[in-house]
């Protein structure tokens, strides 16, 4: 298998390759695109070219430039992401995408490092309840210490009789320990 990060490298952002191998250009019609692609087909299919083995994997490209190009949705994403916005459709759904480009953006980690900064929150959140420093006075963890013997002694005067909790761990009565 191929090593993500360099299929990244590989990938573009442009959207204008597929388009080229159907010999188009961007922004072609449907039909345009349909027109092409039965032309290309015709002329690259394997059957019509048994001893030219290129032309099995020219018609691979054919077929995946016009699979992607005839989807509504993944011909959106292309023209605007390019080949790498269809990975990411891939990995992390339709929806992500514009989320994974607007969060790779440098201005957008610039500001999520101001924001940690000038907070001093590390969850980004802004109002700092994470880390508790808008607790009120009232909100402050002010507990009293107890006594576990008192505790006890003030379990077993309140639940004497039968619907008594058990409070300790069962002994063997049959001489094992």
């Amino acid at each position: 298998m191929e090593d993500p990060n360099k299929l990244q490298r590989k990938m573009s952002t442009a959207g204008v390759s597929l388009y080229k191998t159907l010999g188009l250009e961007k922004g072609a019609s449907p039909e345009d695109i349909k027109k092409a692609y039965r032309k290309l087909a015709l002329r690259h299919h394997p059957d019509k070219n048994p001893d030219n083995p290129e032309a099995a994997d020219k018609f691979k490209v054919i077929n995946a430039a016009n699979s992607i190009l005839s989807d509504e949705n993944k011909r959106r994403i292309y023209d605007e992401y390019g080949s790498m916005g269809l990975y990411v459709a891939e990995q992390f759904g339709d929806d992500s995408v514009k989320y994974y480009f607007l969060m790779s953006k440098c201005w957008f980690k610039t500001l999520l490092v101001c924001c940690s900064i000038f907070t001093c929150c590390c969850c980004f959140c802004c109002c700092c309840f994470c880390c508790g420093k808008c607790k009120t006075p009232e909100e402050e963890d002010n507990f009293e210490y107890v006594d576990p013997e008192d505790l006890e002694a003030e379990i077993r005067e309140h639940d004497k009789g039968e619907n008594a909790p058990i409070v300790i761990q069962p002994h063997a009565t049959n001489g094992a320990s």
